[in-house]
């Protein structure tokens, strides 16, 4: 790998760890934030709210790559996230944090999607899926650095510089980008299809608001799904006609979609991995948070080897073959599982998590691999584009259903005891205290709820092995460089 490649490397995966990290820090300070903002009934959107906005733009992002180079589209998304940052740390009230941590969601739209769009085009077979593998291993050290990186700016300084501390990496990034990267492209001038990101973003926002908001009521749940698939149909009677659609159905083959059900569905399990192991390790156990994101971090290290080791298998053995046995290793990670209670030992926490990150990094490297080669140079950023969104949909429609099992699971629990009005959210408060519920019993509904989810990720491995049976081995004795 030469000099302008290692660049690259380093401006694409600082870019990453930007987006990852905020996400970590944002957590550890958002109590303080709320404390100085009187807003905790707002808290929740200080998250959705960039979520939401990172989602709806991801295609937009893609398109735009494939139009006018990735270069410079993704200097741009990192310039908006830059100004939201910078915003976010100058706020004076929640409104204003909320309303700048969308347009930081909207810059991270970029990140998430044109960085691993530019490894596709820059890298060789061989060199891609262990560069995936880096990029990918900058959420697990993000997810290590940003506790610590949060509390000692908190404990310091201020919640304002967990904002600013993105600007001189943003720069960087930057630089390391417009410098090194270099492309061939032709520019066209084309119809943006405005029609189509409307249509594409009301549909997200219908979709997630019926999940984040489902605890409203069924009647909540059905108006959203339907204005969701009212959203959906407008969609696609508007890019049939579309010059330039915003996402080219024709990058939806047999394999593409079968990739993306997969992706949704590893996403979903992972999501879990990264909320319910620290909630079991911290709540269950009652280790610190130090001792539970320490503790996550084999993951992270076994996900970067798998990314490495399975990647080079692809032109061996094709893709079926990797994506099966990634998918087996993290559905014997999942089986495992439930064997967790409360007098479990942290250690084998610790094994469970490795052996789930080494099928995450064969799993996630190896879709990626095969949606970007499915299609040709100017479909690539749409294609990838239209993964990422996928994987994005995974974590969050994921995380709001494992929440409301896990919630309604502990109700049961309770319910089973005799013991009545037990809200979920406030088993360590006063009111829970007052109601005669002990420590061990709150231990215990919180195991049983974790052990219902769990059997759920057991489920949706199952499917996503057997989803991996269909795919083809197009990469198979491919020449690498």
């Amino acid at each position: 790998m030469d000099s302008k490649k290692r660049s690259i490397v380093i401006a694409i995966m600082v870019a990453m760890f930007l987006g990852a990290v905020e996400g970590t820090v944002v957590t550890t300070a958002v109590p303080t934030i709320v404390r100085e903002l009187n807003g905790f009934e707002l808290i929740s959107w200080v998250f959705s709210l960039y979520l939401l906005t990172s989602a709806i733009s991801t295609p937009i992002y893609g398109k735009l790559a494939d139009l006018y180079g990735r270069k410079n589209v993704l200097s741009i998304g990192i310039i908006i996230f830059l100004i939201g940052s910078s915003l976010c740390g100058l706020s004076r009230s929640m409104h204003q944090l909320i309303a700048f941590r969308a347009l930081q969601g909207l810059g991270a739209g970029a990140i998430f999607t044109v960085t691993y769009t530019i490894v596709g085009d820059v890298f060789d077979l061989s060199e891609r899926a262990k560069v995936q593998g880096w990029i990918s291993s900058t959420w697990g050290i993000a997810s290590l650095a940003g506790p610590f990186l949060g509390g000692f700016l908190i404990d310091y300084l201020s919640w304002h510089w967990i904002f600013f501390i993105n600007i001189p990496f943003g720069i960087l990034s930057i630089w390391l980008l417009q410098r090194n990267l270099n492309e061939n492209f032709t520019k066209k001038k084309c119809k943006i299809d405005y029609a189509g990101t409307v249509a594409l973003s009301s549909a997200i926002i219908f979709l997630l608001y019926g999940t984040m908001a489902g605890g409203k009521g069924s009647f909540s749940i059905m108006i959203s799904l339907m204005a969701t698939a009212l959203a959906l149909a407008a969609f696609y009677f508007i890019e049939k006609r579309a010059e330039e659609p915003i996402i080219p159905f024709e990058i939806f083959t047999k394999t593409n979609i079968i990739v993306n059900i997969i992706s949704f569905l590893a996403s979903a399990v992972l999501i879990a991995a990264d909320v319910y192991m620290p909630l079991y390790m911290q709540n269950v156990l009652g280790f610190g948070a130090t001792i539970s994101g320490l503790s996550m971090a084999p993951m992270s290290v076994t996900w970067l080897l798998s990314s490495v080791v399975l990647g080079k298998a692809i032109p061996k053995y094709g893709e079926k073959i990797v994506i099966g046995v990634s998918s087996l290793i993290i559905l014997i990670s999942c089986i495992f599982l439930p064997t967790l209670d409360v007098n479990s030992s942290l250690l084998l926490v610790i094994i469970y998590v490795s052996i789930m990150g080494f099928g995450f990094g064969g799993c996630f490297t190896t879709l990626t691999i095969v949606v970007q080669s499915s299609v040709d140079y100017s479909k690539r950023g749409a294609a990838t584009a239209s993964n990422s969104l996928v994987r994005t949909l995974g974590q969050t429609i994921g995380v709001s259903v494992f929440g409301s099992m896990f919630n309604l699971s502990i109700i049961k629990y309770f319910s089973k005891l005799g013991i009545m009005g037990i809200d979920p959210s406030n088993l360590y408060s006063a009111s829970s205290a007052s109601t005669g519920v002990s420590l061990e019993q709150i231990k215990a509904s919180l195991n049983s709820g974790l052990h219902l989810v769990f059997i759920v990720l057991i489920c949706i491995t199952a499917i996503s092995l057997l989803l991996s049976f269909t795919l083809p081995s197009g990469l198979k004795n491919e020449e690498v460089a």
